[in-house]
C-alpha cells in the first residue's frame, strides 16, 4: 500500500472513530449536565476535523511536481500540521473560557448523572485503540502529521482519564464544582499540546531538520569515498519526511572533470546508503585548498 493510501485509510478510520466518540460524549454530556464530558466531546470533534484535513492533505501531497512547485507538494503535510495545532488551540481556549465562566457562575450546580462515567470509560478505551493505531501507521511511513495526531489522541486519553477522575470525586464528595475545575485543567492541557505541535511543525517550514545527527552521517558517508575530502557547507532540509541535502567537497585539482563527476556521484551514493529517506542530493565540487572561508550557510565538520 502506498504512503498516500496509508494516510487516507488511517485518516478515515480516525474520522469515523472520533465521530462516534464525539457524538456520544456531547449528547451524554448535555443529558447529564457534565461540562467536563461536553468539553471532552468537543475535543474529539476537533479530531474529526483534523482527520478530514489529513485526508485532503494526503491527496494534495501526491500531486506530481509542477513549474510552480518544482519540489512537489509534500510540504503540505507541514502546513496541515500547523493548521491542526491552531484548531486544537482554539478548542482549548473555548473550553477554558467556558470552564471559568461556569466556576464563577452564581447558579446552583447539579451533580452530573452517573451515565457520564460510563461514556467516559468508553471514550478512554476507544481513544487508546485509535491513538495506538495512528502512531503505528505514522511511524511506519514516517509521517509527522499522523504522529502529531496520534500524540494529540494520546493526550485525549489523559484528558478523558482526568474527566473520569473528576466525575468520581464529584460523586464521592458531592461537589459539582469539581466537574468545572476538571474542565479547566483539561483546557490547559489541550492548549499546551497545541503549542507543542505548533512549535514542532516550525522545523520543516523553516527548512530545518529534527535530527541534527543527520550531519554526522553525511560527514561519515563522504569520508568513505576515495578522492573526496573536506565536506563543508552542508545543508539539509526536509520535504515531508524526506531530506534534501546540499554540500561542497574538495577533490584533487589536477583530475579530469569526468573523474570529479564520478567522485561526486560516489558521494551521493554513499550518503543515500547512510541516510534514510533522501529526496535529493546536490554535491558541489571544488579544487582542494580553495575552500572559501566567508561562507554564511551550512554546517562544517566539528560544528555538530
Amino acid at each position: 500500500m502506498s504512503r498516500e493510501n496509508i494516510l487516507i485509510k488511517t485518516s478515515w478510520i480516525s474520522t469515523i472513530g472520533n465521530a462516534i466518540l464525539s457524538a456520544s460524549k456531547i449528547i451524554i454530556g448535555l443529558f447529564t449536565g457534565s461540562l467536563a464530558v461536553i468539553g471532552d466531546g468537543i475535543d474529539s470533534a476537533t479530531d474529526v476535523l483534523i482527520s478530514i484535513v489529513m485526508i485532503f492533505t494526503a491527496r494534495v501531497m501526491n500531486r506530481p511536481p509542477s513549474k510552480k512547485y518544482v519540489f512537489g507538494y509534500e510540504k503540505a503535510e507541514g502546513i496541515a500540521t500547523k493548521i491542526l495545532s491552531l484548531v486544537i488551540f482554539y478548542a482549548g481556549m473555548q473550553m477554558l473560557v467556558s470552564s471559568i465562566q461556569n466556576i464563577f457562575c452564581d447558579e446552583m450546580k447539579e451533580i452530573p448523572s452517573a451515565i457520564a462515567i460510563y461514556v467516559t470509560i468508553f471514550s478512554i478505551i476507544g481513544k487508546l485503540l485509535l491513538a495506538s493505531y495512528q502512531y503505528k501507521q505514522g511511524k511506519k511511513i514516517d509521517s509527522s502529521m499522523l504522529t502529531a495526531n496520534a500524540i494529540n489522541m494520546r493526550n485525549d486519553v489523559i484528558i478523558s482519564a482526568g474527566v473520569l477522575l473528576g466525575l468520581l470525586f464529584t460523586f464521592l464528595l458531592k461537589l459539582p464544582i469539581l466537574d468545572s475545575i476538571t474542565g479547566l485543567i483539561i483546557s490547559l492541557f489541550i492548549i499546551k499540546s497545541s503549542i507543542g505541535i505548533f512549535m514542532d511543525s516550525n522545523v520543516e517550514l523553516m527548512d530545518g531538520v529534527k535530527d541534527v545527527n543527520v550531519y554526522n552521517k553525511i560527514f561519515e558517508a563522504v569520508e568513505k569515498v576515495p578522492g573526496a575530502s573536506n565536506p563543508h557547507r552542508v545543508r539539509s532540509r526536509m520535504i515531508g519526511n524526506r531530506y534534501i541535502i546540499t554540500l561542497d567537497i574538495e577533490v584533487n585539482p589536477h583530475i579530469t572533470i569526468t573523474q570529479a563527476h564520478e567522485i561526486a556521484g560516489a558521494v551521493e551514493k554513499s550518503i543515500e546508503d547512510s541516510v534514510d529517506n533522501v529526496y535529493d542530493i546536490l554535491v558541489h565540487v571544488e579544487p582542494a585548498g580553495e575552500c572559501q572561508t566567508d561562507e554564511k550557510f551550512g554546517v562544517n565538520k566539528g560544528m555538530v
